[in-house]
């Protein structure tokens, strides 16, 4: 009952949706030739069929089938033995034919499902469809005074748009969605994910409803580019739509922008359904047929995924559902943990050491694990020295300092150098200990009246006059000796 509390804003259930386009490796468009880099000058990487010339025709790219198929496999969909391609009409500047061709009734992905954490409770979302379709170019307004101008370097580029059910009730399991989406996507290889240069779009449909009641009207915020952006624009349009709801207004179905500088989202254009599309087959293509023994290849030559590779991680190396998921978060963070933990023998601590002290140097650097100033090799060996008790937590720290700042490469000899192994003579501990109590008379006797804070408080003393060298676990056990 609690969590369905959780779920509700101001007595409303949200209730969202994704579609999400994604730009597809190949190195030339989906129905033509013509190369699809980024960046290059307007119109010069368009051909007759991205221009649309008459008696041009399209021809299916393979490499964009075979990374729908890829795609399919990776969330546990159908890949249809026959789909169509079918022409959507619009009219608009940068639609040259006056249509984009896409898949509508039977498109080559069908269902699937994508499994996530959010937070450490474990969601999935189900999959409508994925589908293969061109892009269309791009109005350009900025470099032109008083008019508008047309690139169609983009036109033609191979997409595939994947749509979701209306799964996710909040903003923050959204944005969780499309960072798993985008994880997949990257990991197998089939986008490069590069948000910022479009390469992974995402429009999120969102409405609101009384618990139980029937789905509100959704309105659809295009063009997403950035994981900050979706939570805001989201958080927005549901209180917006609350608002309008409460004060007696009717949603009305609409595509919207979200203005990142004021925080708010605007209608565009009235949104249209299938039918304002006129779907039908398009003529120049046939059905797209793909056999299964081409299915069974690609499943045979596809890498670990990352969900089979985190239930390894959990049976294999017994982390938690939660570490496993975050330590597949990219195939570099998974290789370079996987040689940690062989390095040191300690999985567990390694996942500890990757998700905290590397991921928080790598975040304040703003470098990625590719280029991490400690090695996968030396970040083991630090660890199996904490395992084996030459160094204590505080001093892994002071090495990992020395390795990350390059003052110094191996780490027995920072250790050496800094004089940090931890204290081995138990005598001298117990010198140590006893100065202590004898210079902490009132702690002592705080301690035997049951104050758990001044036992603590002589192991931080104790710890303080060992210089760090002493090992926690025998400073407590000698101070609970020597106490009774």
């Amino acid at each position: 009952m609690a969590q369905e509390k959780s779920r509700l804003v101001q007595g409303y259930e949200v209730v969202i949706g994704f579609e999400t386009h994604t730009q597809l490796t190949t190195a030339s468009k989906i129905f033509s030739r013509a190369p699809i880099a980024f960046g290059a000058e307007p119109n010069t990487q368009a051909s007759a069929v991205d221009f649309a010339l008459p008696g041009a025709l399209p021809v299916m790219n393979k490499g964009a089938v075979q990374r729908a198929i890829e795609f399919g496999l990776a969330v546990k969909a159908h890949i249809a033995e026959s789909s169509v391609f079918a022409r959507k009409n619009y009219f608009y500047p940068d639609l040259p034919k006056g249509y984009q061709i896409s898949q509508f009734e039977i498109p080559v992905v069908q269902g699937g499902e994508v499994e996530f954490f959010l937070g450490d409770e474990k969601k999935t979302v189900r999959l409508v469809r994925a589908h293969l379709e061109e892009d269309a170019g791009k109005s350009l307004h900025e470099d032109f005074i008083g008019q508008s101008g047309i690139d169609l370097n983009r036109a033609g580029t191979p997409l595939l748009e994947i749509v979701t059910e209306p799964d996710m009730r909040s903003s923050a399991e959204a944005v969780a969605y499309a960072k798993e989406l985008h994880k997949i996507v990257t990991w197998i290889g089939i986008c490069d994910g590069n948000m910022q240069e479009g390469s992974f779009r995402c429009d999120a449909n969102v409405s609101v409803r009384k618990p139980g009641a029937e789905l509100g009207t959704r309105r659809e915020i295009k063009n997403l580019n950035s994981f900050k952006f979706m939570q805001q624009a989201i958080d927005f349009e549901v209180r917006w739509q609350i608002e309008e709801i409460e004060d007696g207004r009717k949603i009305q179905q609409a595509t919207v922008l979200f203005d990142p500088d004021t925080g708010e989202t605007r209608a565009m254009r009235t949104k249209e359904d299938s039918a304002d599309y006129r779907y039908f087959p398009d003529p120049d293509l046939p059905p797209l047929v793909i056999g299964r023994d081409w299915v069974e290849q690609t499943r045979a030559a596809m890498s670990e995924l990352p969900r089979v590779m985190a239930e390894r991680f959990v049976r294999d190396y017994g982390l938690p559902e939660y570490d496993a998921g975050q330590l597949t978060q990219s195939k570099a963070v998974a290789a370079y943990f996987e040689a940690v933990a062989q390095a040191c023998g300690q999985p567990k601590l390694a996942g500890n050491w990757v998700m905290g002290e590397l991921s928080k140097r790598l975040n304040a650097d703003n470098s990625s694990i590719e280029s991490s100033a400690v090695s996968a090799q030396q970040l083991g060996q630090l660890i199996a020295r904490i395992a084996d008790g030459t160094i204590s937590n505080n001093a892994a720290r002071q090495v990992f300092d020395a390795l990350w700042t390059g003052d110094g490469q191996d780490v027995d000899a920072v250790i050496d150098a800094k004089g940090l192994k931890s204290m081995s003579d138990t005598g001298e501990l117990e010198k140590i200990i006893d100065d202590v109590l004898a210079a902490n008379a009132k702690n002592v006797e705080e301690v035997k009246a049951g104050n758990a804070k001044a036992f603590n408080a002589l192991v931080g003393q104790a710890m303080k006059a060992s210089k760090g060298k002493a090992n926690p676990a025998q400073v407590n056990d000698l101070l609970k000796k020597k106490l009774g």
